[in-house]
């Protein structure tokens, strides 16, 4: 059974994020805030459930969070900061755009970086705009119930916009990869090259190299 808080007594936020390992598309977080002694026995792991399930529970999570968004960061912005920047950024927009303000936060993995509040007098909370603490857990989302949450909500949104992208690009075989380096996928790139939404910082063909030499 997960967890439900690993801070007594605060409002928590759980934050994950889907599609750091892909070389194409954005990279997609989740923050959520789930009620004091929530308990969900069906929340794991985003990886260890079926597509199907995932979709079902997103359903669930939306309706049951105190709060909860999702932050993007682009394919240019990655090729800019690197993907540790933009994964932790997906994560600061994320709780950039929640309703209610966290007094805390639990983190996937096992970096971050100090997130403050935005001053936004609508915001439900405390408020403080100082640094709000945090904790990152690896493999936190098999242990929190709301990283747990995070990781549904970042997984499902992304592969829905990797669905839509599939249609403008189907050489590439998202439908099935989603964006990650699959043979298939890697072939594409050496039959057709890359499009606008592939990660040129990335090494791209698996052979070392990066693949900037391609052009949309």
């Amino acid at each position: 059974m997960l967890k439900s808080h690993f801070y007594e007594g605060k409002i928590e936020a759980g934050c994950d994020e889907a599609g750091r390992g892909c070389l194409a598309g954005s990279v997609y977080a989740a923050a959520v805030i789930l009620p004091e002694d929530y308990q969900n026995e069906l929340l794991n792991d985003s990886k260890q459930l079926t597509e199907k399930r995932r979709y079902e529970l997103r359903e669930i999570i939306e309706r049951d969070a105190v709060a909860w968004a999702v932050g993007i960061v682009t394919p240019e912005e990655i090729d800019k900061i690197n993907i540790l920047n933009a994964s932790i950024l997906a994560m600061h927009r994320a709780l950039d755009q929640l309703t209610v303000r966290p007094e805390a936060i639990i983190v996937d993995g096992n970096r971050f970086k100090p997130w403050t509040p935005p001053k936004n007098p609508l915001l439900k909370g405390t408020g403080s705009s100082a640094k709000v603490p945090y904790t990152t857990i690896v493999k936190g989302d098999g242990k929190y119930l709301s990283i747990a949450a995070a990781s549904i909500l970042a997984k499902t949104y992304r592969d829905d916009y990797m669905n839509e992208l599939a249609k403008e690009y189907p050489q590439y075989d998202w439908l099935s990869n989603k964006g990650y380096p699959t043979k298939k996928h890697r072939e594409a790139i050496k039959q057709y090259g890359i499009t606008p939404y592939h990660r040129k910082s990335y090494n791209l063909l698996g052979d070392g190299q990066l693949s900037l030499e391609f052009e949309p």
